[in-house]
């Protein structure tokens, strides 16, 4: 990690009131942004999205076998920095959220998975986005049996370790890294 991305972070933070001892006490790994970002196709609602080759290539293959056995998966989020998750936050302790519950649904500024380029959010057909009852989908239950031959693997299972809490949508391409 540079110390410019440390500080970046730390600004950061500081601006969304996430206290300086939050990095040594955050479970979840600092997530450095990808040397390179490579455009994906639109996501569902028709917004660019950009990952990293190596994680679009292999969400490429996995989204084509889902087609293939019928199964429909669409990119609802990929790759974010620094300050689009900033402004996520900033959006939700403006609606008056407190920043400890929006610290359990979201990853703070420099580690989400989303900035590795890796990460994607996934939605099918007759599912709202981002919902755990995503987790009913034929589209899930394709990704459970399926995603890991294509590297993705499903970051925040139920009862994690990390603090986050239960997201069936969100899939990481692990197969060579990512986090620090």
């Amino acid at each position: 990690m540079t110390d410019s991305y440390l500080s970046q972070i730390s600004e950061v933070h500081a601006l969304l009131g996430i206290p300086a001892s939050f990095r040594d006490e955050c479970a979840l790994p600092l997530c450095r942004p990808p040397d390179r970002l490579v455009a994906t196709e639109l996501d569902y609602y028709g917004r660019p999205q950009q990952l990293c080759p190596e994680a679009f290539s292999a969400w490429t293959e996995m989204k084509a076998a889902a087609a293939g056995d019928g199964v429909v998966i669409h990119l609802i989020s990929a790759y974010r920095d620094i300050d689009y998750q900033c402004q996520i936050f900033k959006r939700k302790l403006d609606a008056g959220l407190q920043l400890a519950s929006i610290l359990q649904v979201n990853a703070a500024p420099g580690y989400s998975e989303h900035h590795t380029g890796r990460a994607v959010d996934l939605g099918t057909e007759d599912c709202p986005a981002l919902e755990t009852e995503f987790e009913k989908t034929p589209a899930f239950k394709w990704l459970s049996a399926n995603a890991g031959e294509y590297g993705f693997v499903m970051s925040y299972p139920k009862d994690n370790p990390l603090g986050i809490s239960y997201e069936p949508w969100h899939w990481c391409f692990k197969a060579d890294g990512g986090s620090e």
